[in-house]
Parts: structure tokens; sequence; C-alpha cells
């Protein structure tokens, strides 16, 4: 008897429909896996026969099929043993075959029968929408996952004897989604106050400025002058995320596999640190099946690279086009996958491997060949895509001390809620006037002249800058949104010398590598 269930194989960040084929007929027993499966789809034979057994359920012994379909997809992970599971169970004659009309499904099975949680739910979610099915049986720990497209019927089980107990129509046998019940993560713990930063009148405008933007920033300073500290200062600036901002953020961590039970929409900006010795595939993405790396889980949050000179040029590189397009194209010899990554870049740098140059109390002891090999790492092409660049100076003993003084009253510097205020403003002045309602750090060059209004005297203070500086035709255009960033955020209409001036300021290593 042959039998047919549905489901889905994630490639990339979608979810491609997939047919599981059961045929049961006569011959040695054994149960045959084809149609481009990996070893963990593979293995599940294993499962699916002890879970059978553990459930009271019949384990055919005769010879079994499954094709996965279609055939030349390839299909990995143990998402598929639930289904694999279900259409043996109606070709062996133990459910009738209108049960699983409309019914899409998956879960990895344990041998007692359990069904624990698989990654990419979502998109698979969203895949059964698209294909109008009745329901989606998914794990317990995945159901709030599921729950978020609306307009679908999602079950959510412990283990393979309640789904067929539901599936035969017992009452309550399993948890159901409710139209009005969708699971949403809340917000966690706030981040630490920009109060707590001593000093850094500039780093802070900077942060200001990125935040409000979606500028890219460099801090460059000594040991203990505050970069790693005002760089996770970031995100408690950026304006709170929208639905559909949060689908698209929930989607990719589903697929990496970073969602836990417990956790519905992801409603807090991501914020990503990778290490330094974090491979090309682990910070771009990538594999033999391609997967999201970590600059797209920061999408539409924050990728903070601390210690950048410590990373491979080779990878670093590879940051050029995605910091400039905002996604990512990973091409295999049978998929091409694609991944968004619209981010707020922050790195951080000491300013020559010792640490102490042009520190006023601490001789440097790297030679000046030393410090160009340093730098050496940062490519021109890399270094032109970062619009604000801060050197940073460590804060003196007064400044340090000041919190402790009896005398002190009030925090030094405005606090986060403050500054974020501002930026909303900013973005709201952006998304009435900019198009698509995009940053300023997102503008197209070729809409730049159209949205950005400068004054005659800003417009002879960038030509000069343009010149003196030989800046490349993108740092002139990124020197632009920068100053139209601060006008927003001053409230101006048109930019005028001083916002030119200021941004200025924040160039700070345009010729280091040329």
């Amino acid at each position: 008897m042959l039998a047919r269930c549905s489901s889905a194989a994630l490639v990339g960040l979608e979810a491609q429909a997939v047919t599981i084929e059961v045929d049961i007929a006569a011959g040695l027993p054994g149960l045959h896996m084809v149609g481009l499966a990996d070893t963990a789809v593979q293995e599940s034979r294993e499962r699916v026969r002890s879970a059978l057994r553990h459930c009271g359920l019949n384990v055919p012994l005769t010879r079994v099929v499954v094709n996965l379909a279609p055939a030349d997809l390839r299909k990995e992970g143990p998402g598929f043993d639930l289904p694999i599971a279900l259409g043996l169970l109606v070709a062996s004659g133990q459910l009738a075959p209108q049960l699983l009309e409309g019914v899409w499904s998956c879960g990895e099975l344990g041998l007692d029968g359990g069904l624990r949680a698989v990654r990419g739910v979502l998109a698979l979610a969203l895949q059964a929408k698209r294909s109008q099915a009745k329901v989606l049986v998914v794990p317990a720990a995945n159901l709030r996952e599921a729950q978020l497209v609306e307009g679908l019927h999602a079950w959510g089980a412990e283990n393979l004897a309640a789904v067929v107990a539901q599936l035969k129509g017992a009452p309550a046998a399993i948890s159901c989604s409710q139209p009005a019940a969708r699971g949403q993560q809340q917000p966690g713990p706030s981040h630490a106050d920009l109060q707590d930063v001593r000093g850094q009148p500039h780093g802070r405008r900077a942060l200001e400025i990125a935040a409000a933007g979606g500028h890219h920033l460099l801090l460059c300073g000594a040991p203990g002058s505050g970069k790693t500290m005002l760089a996770k200062r970031l995100a408690s600036l950026l304006p709170p995320l929208g639905r559909a901002e949060a689908l698209a953020i929930t989607a990719i961590h589903s697929v990496a596999g970073q969602l836990g039970a417990e956790t519905g929409l992801v409603l807090q900006r991501p914020v990503r640190s990778p290490h330094h010795s974090c491979s090309a595939a682990a910070l771009i993405g990538g594999g033999a099946i391609p997967k999201p790396g970590e600059l797209s889980l920061a999408h539409l949050g924050v990728l903070f690279l601390d210690e950048l000179t410590e990373f491979r040029r080779s990878v670093l590189d590879q940051l050029r086009q995605p910091l400039e397009d905002g996604e990512i194209w990973v091409q295999r010899a049978r998929y091409r996958s694609h991944f968004p990554c619209r981010v707020t870049l922050v790195a951080a740098t000491n300013p020559c491997p010792c640490g102490w140059h042009g520190d006023p109390e601490r001789l440097c002891s790297c030679s000046e060949s030393i410090r160009k090999r340093y730098w050496a790492k940062l490519s021109g092409p890399l270094l032109d895509r970062l619009d604000l660049q801060v050197v940073m100076r460590r804060p003196n003993s007064d400044e340090l001390a000041a919190p402790y003084r009896r005398s002190h009253q009030e925090p030094e510097g405005e606090s986060t809620s403050k500054v974020a205020m501002r930026v909303k403003q900013a973005r709201q002045r952006m998304a009435e006037r900019n198009p698509a309602g995009c940053s300023n750090g997102e503008l197209a060059s070729a809409r730049l002249s159209e949205v950005i209004k400068l004054s005659d005297a800003a417009l002879a203070l960038w030509e000069g800058a343009l010149n003196q500086r030989q800046l490349s035709a993108r740092a002139g255009e990124r020197l632009l949104r920068v100053a139209q960033t601060i006008c927003d955020l001053d409230g101006k209409e048109q930019i005028g010398p001083s916002a030119i001036a200021e941004a200025l300021t924040f160039r700070s290593f345009d010729q280091l590598t040329s």
C-alpha cells in the first residue's frame, strides 16, 4: 500500500515542500530511504522503528521504501521523523489515509516516541500556509513558533502517541493554537545606561549618530578607554522593532536553530559579537547547505567586532559587499541562498599591537613598521565603508573618581532614554523624507541629490574636503549621509557648514592605508 505525507526541507531561509511517500511491499524486512537524504535522515529508520514500538504501534515486518520527493532536493536534519512515522502508519493500515489529507508535520522522534524540537519551523509554517495546509503538527517545544503564522492551525505534541490519538479524534490529546494566542518573547532586562560611560563626549556623539542613521562605527583607543563599554550600549539607542521586522529576525534565528521552547516573536534587536578567530563561513554564512552566519543573525541589529585587527584580513574583506548591499547571496553547486544582513557594524581596536600609540601617559613600544603591518589588516575599501571613525582617549582620574565623591550629585552625560528619544525623532524624519522610509545610512547614491539639501557654504566645504583629503566617491557620499543624520538629530532641514565640519571630525583614518 502507498501512503503520502507532507513536510518541507530548508533551503537557506526558505522551506520547500516535500512529499514523503511510503510503500509497503512483499520482501525481506527493512526500511529503505531514497530521495537525496543526508545521514540524519537516513538514521531516522532506527528512531521511527523504536518510537512506534514504544508507543504500542505495530512495526511492519516487510519491505518498506520511503521516498522523499522531489528527489533532486537535498534533505537534512531529523525533522522528517514524524512525517515518515505517520506515512508508515497509513501504509500499514493503522491510520486511515484521509486523516492525513491537508496535514503537514515535522519533528524529531526519540526512541521512546517523544517529540523533540527542530529548527526552521517558522519557515515551514509559512510554506504550509502558502500550500493551504489544514493543520501543521509540530513538537510542543515549537508550537509558539508555529503560532506566529496567522491563519494557520497548528498542533503541538509531546509524543507520537498523542499525534495519532488526535488524528483519530481523541479530545484534547495535544495542544492546539488559538487565533488570539500568538506567542511572543517579552523584552529582557534593559541594556546598561549610557550614563555609565565616563567622559568620551566625542564617542557618545558618534554612537548617537550611528544609532540614528544606521552608520557603521569604528572605535580606536588604548586599553581601558571604554571602546567595548560604549559599543555595547548602541542597541539600547535603536528604535523598537515593527512586527514585520520582528518576524524577519525570528525566521533567521529559527533556521539557525537559536529559538528556545519558550520563544515566540523576537522583540529585541539582536546583538552579535563573534570571536576574532571565527571563519568566513561563520561570519558570512555558508556550508554544504547554506546557513546564516553571524552577519545575518545580526540583521536589523548590531554586529560588534571587538579586536577588529585580530580578525583575518581575508575574513574582514568579505564584509565589503554585504555592508554595502544589506544582503548576502551564498552560491553552491546545487543551491543559491539569500540571507538579509542590514546591520549596524560597530568595530573596536587598539591603535597598535601594544595598545599605547598616541597615549599621552604611556610610551608605545611598537616601531613604525610594526604599526603599519598591524593596520594593513584593514583594507582601504573596508575603512571606506565605516562612516564614523573615532579615536578615543582614556578617561583621567578625575572622571573615574567623580561618582565616588560625596559632593557628586548627577551622573555625567545624558541617559540612554533621553538620547534614544532624539534617535527616534530623527528616524521619524528620515521615514517621512527618504524613499521607502530607509535610514540615511541605507540611502541609495542615486537618490542623494534628491533628498539632501546643501547650503552654498556647506557645498564649498564638502568639495574642499574631497580634494584635500583625497576622499573616494563612496567616502564623500558617506560624509554627506552622516551630515544629514546630524541635521536630523538637530531638527534642521538643510545641511550647513557646521554639520559638514562635525561629520569630518569622524573621519580619522581616511588615508591610513593609502
